[in-house]
């Protein structure tokens, strides 16, 4: 399962790789707003996760931010950040969270070794991780109670997937990310969240999976609602940021930004 992902999402790095997100770490070093690092627990695991909260009056909803194949990066935070400017909390946990040389996450490797790390990631236990972000998220005494999952490419995925395994989330929201097979033979019908998908026009490999979800979807009477934003290639909202953004993808971006921050006050 997890290697059907990555082999849809490997043409991701061709959006640049990660390491260059200066950009992102600068945008983060001047937010005003409230952000820590906690452990995360379940079992005998511990996963290292990034919260920031809104300055708003009243309690808000709760977003599990889950990271790209890079891990999670200065411009995954960076989005927690800027949910949190748009009034919700939002949590990013580390899913590589002890795989790392000397038991550390995402920052203890190098290159490729990143993406090796989650292609090895076991699945459930991805789950299990998802799981206890939420749970956090939604015990935390800001929240009100409502907890939704968001995703970037393999994230987008795990998106999916998680959709089908938690029956508490209020909304998965899909950026270019793929609903494996097994999940649209067996899984679908346990989704019990809307489902709203995000994808760029130039992106062929992942577009090619939205008939058949589409199809699943409709056959299980879920709530699916994809969006494709012409123009805009795979990880439009990572590259959409970047200061040499090209249009298309800047557009994508602020669009699909509009879009979920909408939806999440709905929810």
């Amino acid at each position: 399962m997890i290697r059907f992902l990555v082999c849809l999402c490997a043409g991701a790095a061709a959006a640049g790789p990660a390491a260059a997100q200066d950009w992102a770490k600068a945008r983060l070093e001047k937010s005003p707003r409230h952000g820590e690092w906690v452990k995360v627990k379940h079992g005998d695991r511990e996963v290292t996760s990034f919260v920031v909260y809104p300055e708003v009056k009243d309690k808000a909803t709760a977003v599990v931010v889950i990271h790209e194949i890079f891990g999670l990066t200065d411009w995954v935070r960076s989005v927690a950040d800027q949910l949190a400017e748009a009034g919700f909390i939002a949590i990013a946990p580390d899913l590589l969270s002890g795989a790392g040389p000397k038991g550390g996450g995402t920052d203890s490797f190098k290159g490729e070794e990143v993406r090796k790390a989650i292609m090895g990631l076991p699945p459930d236990q991805v789950t299990a991780d998802l799981n206890a972000a939420a749970h956090y998220a939604w015990k935390l005494p800001a929240c009100n109670g409502k907890v939704t999952v968001a995703g970037f490419c393999w994230g987008g995925g795990q998106s999916f997937r998680f959709a089908t395994n938690s029956k508490a989330i209020k909304g998965a929201f899909v950026f270019y990310g793929a609903m494996t097979e097994k999940d649209q033979e067996a899984g679908v019908t346990k989704i019990a969240a809307p489902v709203y998908a995000f994808y760029g026009g130039n992106d062929a490999r992942i577009n090619a999976t939205i008939p058949k979800t589409t199809e699943a979807m409709k056959a299980a009477s879920k709530t699916y609602d994809p969006v494709t934003y012409e123009g805009a290639g795979h990880g439009f909202m990572r590259a959409g940021e970047a200061p040499d953004a090209n249009p298309a993808n800047k557009k994508a971006r602020d669009e699909a930004w509009k879009r979920w921050t909408e939806l999440l006050k709905k929810v």
